[in-house]
Formats: C-alpha cells, structure tokens, sequence
C-alpha cells in the first residue's frame, strides 16, 4: 500500500501565461488527505474554486482547461504533469489569474519548485486503479489505446514526421516513476510548426510564448534555441498526457500507447478511465424479481419492480421495470394509443423506494412500509408498450419510522415523471 502525499510548506511560481501572456503567480499549499489538488482564483470576488476532476474538464485549444460555472483555469497541464510524476495527491493551488505560468514551457521548474517544497507522507491510503480490459480512443489519424499492466504507468508515444518539419518520426516510451518523469520527460519543453504561428497569434494564443519556453519548427531546424531531446516533441506529448491523465486521482497501472494524440483524445480516455472507475467502485447488490417479492408484499399485476440494478444503502436505489404489451391496463388505457398511467408510474416509485427501505430493515423485521403523500408531482413525458422504466430514489430523510425520498423515472435517459415521496414503517 502507498500513502498520500502533499508539501511540507508553502512554494510559489511567477510568470506569463503562455497563450494569455498574462502575469500569474501560482501559490501551491499543503492540503489535508483526499482533498485532490484544488485551485482556487484569487483574482476573481469570492476567490471561488475549481477541483482537478475529469466532469470539470472542457475544451479549449492547445491546452487543457477546467471550468466550474464562468469560474475557469488554463494551461494546467505542466503543472499537474510535475504533480502526478512526483506522486503529490493534495494540493491547494492559489492563481491570481486565469492561465497558469508557463515559465520554461516544460515541468521542470514546478518540479524544482514542488522539491524545494518538501514531499511528505500524510498516512492515508493512495487510490490507485489499474486497467483490466483495453480502452480505445481514436479520430481519424490519431488514437490512444490503454492496455493492462501491472507495473504502474506506462506510455509509448508515436509522433509522426509533420512533413518533413521534425527532421524523421519520434517514438518515445517510459515508465513513470519519480525519477524517470523528472529526467526525462519533465524538461520536454512545448512545441509548434513555425507554419502555425500567425495563425495561432491571430487566434489569440501564443501571446506569451518566445523561442525559450516554446521549441519551433521550421522545416529540419528549431528556430532560436537548442533542442534538450533529440525527440523532444514527443516527449512533451508525453507530458501533456500525464498532466491529463492526473485529473483521474488515481495511481495508473496502465500501458497506454498513443499515436499522434493531443489533449482532446487525453480528455475522452480520462473521461473513459473515470466511468470505468465509477462503474468499478458502484455498490453490487443487485436483486432479482425473487427477491423483490420477499421483501414487497406486492404481486402480478401490481407488482412494479422488476430488478435492482443499483444500490447504496440508505441513499440511493435505481430499479428497471420492462414495460410490455401485455400489461393487462393497455386494454384500457387508451385503446389504439397505449399510455402506461401516470398514476402507476407513482406506484412503481413507491414500490422502489419501498424495496430501498426495506433492505434498511433488520433481519427478522415485521414492518413494512406504507405510503404517506407525495409532493411536486410532474409528468414530463408518456410511457408505452416496449418502454424499459429506469426508476432513481434519492433519500432525503431517513428515520426510524418516517422516511422521505425523491423518485423519478427515465426512458432512453430522458425524464417521465418526478415526485417527492414520504412512507411510514408500520407492523404487518
């Protein structure tokens, strides 16, 4: 098992973004075990927050950029890379602007930086998630590829030729450990096609890039400065991977092979990564309609669960109800237009939130659950023969006896009918 870690005291970095070519100061502070690495916009009123989290990644050219609400942070990428590579999970971040430092275009100063700092121990478990089934990400010419491996984080990248402007192809392949980031990948500083410059500068970015933090390429030469790799490009690609792949708040056991890949591709693995993730870690109970009827008194054709697919005692529950043809009310209702009642829709919810209550009880339990009122009733859209009902409880309040919960259901994601429910346990 490895522990968290986090910076024994507080270190800073001055520069000019480099797309922005804004002043920023970024302040990195120690944070407490699982708080992940936090940044926080002093610039702006409130200095509100944005968390390193893949639902708050969004796209932004030629860099990775988060965004909470109108709240934004740019160019993080460097930064995160140096953080991953030296195996620092928590963090707060102060920026007194909207884009991060650029200093020499590579990690290597955030790594200095974040050295001089002090790496510690903070006692708590490190998570850590390792790929068990390949993970494919492509468009056209470019594609990642995520394959299991067990000997922590792996990345092969294959940067093609552009043209005859980076002097042959460049395949770059390392293991990311502390020392082997730092020496070899950290120093690979950002790069461009000189063909793309004013192109870049009419889209405004670039502004505070120069021939010491950016590497140009101009046919076979880098234009005003000397290269630090042979196969630098390919390097820093490797970086900007690991700074994105940082936003998983995971440890990798992964070899991820890239072709020609950039940060849009990074943002779809890590989104994929992290579903996989969420998905791996979601509670397993599932129940069957054989056990939904030990717990419900309810049966045909008033019985209206068919399964729990998902389950976290005393919050949440999700069951599916498969609506079919046969159901004995579309004789009914309405005939040559079946519409499953609204009204039954109710029932399904409360027989679900039903189910959820009951799997709170203890063994040998006589009560069950009866339903008291709902509240803010809202039907959005009908539901008919072949549709499968995917009914969500929420728990609002949970007492001894009095509960109440928020119930909706879906079909094909979009929703059908909400309402608050309340339900009091009472003896058989």
């Amino acid at each position: 098992m490895t522990v968290q870690r986090t910076i024994a005291v507080d270190a800073t970095a001055s520069g000019i973004g480099l797309h922005s070519g804004e002043p920023c100061t970024a302040t990195f502070k120690p944070a407490p075990p699982d708080t992940g690495i936090v940044f926080v916009r002093t610039d702006l009123p409130g200095s509100p927050s944005v968390r390193s989290d893949p639902a708050n990644l969004c796209q932004r050219m030629r860099r990775t950029a988060l965004a909470v609400g109108e709240v934004e942070v740019h160019t993080c990428e460097h930064f995160l890379a140096a953080a991953y590579g030296l195996g620092i999970d928590n963090l707060r971040v102060e920026l007194t602007a909207v884009e991060f430092p650029g200093l020499d275009g590579s990690a290597k100063e955030f790594v200095e930086i974040l050295r001089a700092a002090g790496i510690i121990e903070q006692g708590e478990p490190r998570a850590s998630y390792e790929i068990t089934e390949p993970i494919s990400v492509s468009d056209g010419k470019t594609s990642i590829v995520a394959l299991p491996w067990k000997g922590g984080l792996k990345i092969t990248y294959s940067l093609d030729d552009h043209g005859g402007a980076l002097g042959g192809a460049q395949i770059v392949e390392v293991e990311v450990t502390e020392e082997g980031f730092s020496q070899h990948i950290a120093p690979a500083r950002t790069f461009c096609m000189a063909k793309e410059v004013e192109m870049l500068r009419a889209l405004g970015l670039g502004k505070g890039a120069n021939y010491e933090n950016t590497c140009v390429y101009d046919g076979t030469q880098v234009v005003g400065t000397q290269l630090r790799f042979r196969d630098e490009a390919a390097r820093h690609k490797i970086l900007d991977m690991i700074g994105d792949l940082a936003h998983v708040h995971r440890r990798l056991g992964a070899h991820i092979i890239a072709v020609r890949s950039g940060h849009r591709e990074n943002m779809l693995l890590v989104q994929e990564i992290n579903r996989r993730i969420a998905e791996a870690e979601r509670p397993k109970v599932v129940l069957d309609v054989k056990r939904i009827l030990d717990l419900l008194p309810h049966r045909y054709p008033m019985l209206m669960v068919d399964r729990v697919i998902e389950h976290d005692s005393g919050k949440r529950l999700v069951a599916i109800k498969a609506v079919t043809a046969n159901e004995p009310y579309f004789q009914g209702h309405f005939p040559g237009t079946p519409v499953m009642p609204g009204v039954l829709q109710l029932e399904a919810m409360a027989q679900a939130g039903a189910v959820m209550l009951m799997l709170a009880e203890e063994p040998g339990s006589k009560r069950i659950p009866y339903f008291m009122s709902m509240d803010k009733v809202k039907f959005r859209r009908p539901v008919g023969p072949g549709d499968v009902l995917r009914i969500e409880i929420e728990v609002l309040r949970l007492r001894s006896r009095m509960s109440a919960c928020m119930a909706k259901t879906l079909v094909d994601g979009q929703l059908c009918c909400e309402a608050e429910i309340r339900s009091v346990m009472m003896d058989r």
